[in-house]
């Protein structure tokens, strides 16, 4: 977040030092955050969870009994090569997956064909 500071009136600076003055009154009352995390996992642990069960962590939980069904994981399709190079600049890449990069939709809505950029094996 960026204020311009310079283009506020006395009164609106004011009331932006107040607001300031009291969010770190509220920050400086909070517990470190080492602190909380510890006394979280130790909670959780002593329920019988971890922490990745409780919020995720990128690891599938572990089932706690045979009721429950595991978590459908997403297979990586792994590293694709580039299919497609910005002319103007041969850093800007794209593999023809996912969104069409900003560089390449500028090309094309100007009328320019998806293989003028296709890089040559």
């Amino acid at each position: 977040m960026s204020i311009d500071i310079n283009s506020l009136s006395a009164k609106e600076l004011q009331a932006l030092i107040s607001k300031a003055k009291k969010r770190k009154t509220t920050l400086n009352k909070r517990k470190p955050v080492a602190v909380v995390r510890k006394k979280l996992t130790t909670q959780a642990k002593n329920e019988g969870y971890t922490i990745a069960e409780l919020f995720g962590s990128g690891a599938a939980a572990t089932p706690r009994s045979s009721s429950s069904t595991p978590r459908k994981t997403r297979k990586s399709l792994g590293k694709v090569a580039p299919k497609y190079r910005d002319p103007a600049n041969p850093d800007n890449t794209w593999t023809g997956r996912g969104k069409q990069p900003r560089w390449l939709a500028a090309y094309t809505s100007a009328g320019r064909g998806l293989e003028e950029f296709k890089i040559d094996r």
